[in-house]
């Protein structure tokens, strides 16, 4: 199974008031349902990199839901080490009378992309969003160790998977 969990949240409406004024963003509910594309979310935790490209695949493949917009943190991480992988997709929503696509941001990452990120997070919070330069500078560290680690997890899993195969195979 190439999930480890899944969860979900929608953005309260004093959140999304927050992100509209801070954007400067009009309040006609038009403009705010084509501008803000993460009032609902989900994550999806993997254990490994591999299951982030074939759970993006799998989603962007399905016939009723339409890629919006992908952003890979993983191939080209942000400026703090942060890795994830980002879609925004329309998913249909069935109403009484019509059906709307409401689009639905997805981050999809590792057990260990998802451990820095929530810490991260967590002190963001705490601190009102000013991380002291030398706790950044720690994360970001962290974060390449993250990799390095996540890539060599990987690699451990293919050569499992290659031992299980010969086994299987008879050699």
């Amino acid at each position: 199974n190439p999930i480890h969990s899944i969860g979900s949240r929608v953005k309260s409406p004093e959140s999304i008031a927050e992100k509209i004024v801070r954007k400067g963003l009009s309040m006609d509910l038009r403009d705010v349902s084509k501008s803000l594309l993460d009032i609902a979310g989900v994550r999806v935790i993997c254990n490994y990199i591999e299951d982030i490209y074939l759970i993006a695949g799998l989603l962007k493949g399905q016939s009723d839901i339409r890629t919006i917009r992908e952003v890979d943190y993983i191939k080209n991480p942000k400026e703090n080490g942060y890795r994830s992988l980002h879609l925004v997709i329309a998913v249909p929503v069935f109403f009484v009378d019509r059906v709307e696509e409401i689009p639905v941001e997805v981050q999809i990452r590792t057990i260990a992309m998802d451990f820095l990120a929530s810490l991260e997070h967590q002190l963001r919070y705490k601190s009102k969003g000013d991380i002291p330069q030398f706790i950044a500078k720690e994360l970001k560290e962290c974060a390449e160790t993250i990799a390095e680690t996540d890539l060599k997890m990987e690699r451990i899993h293919s050569f499992l998977d290659s031992i299980e195969l010969n086994s299987a195979l008879g050699d």
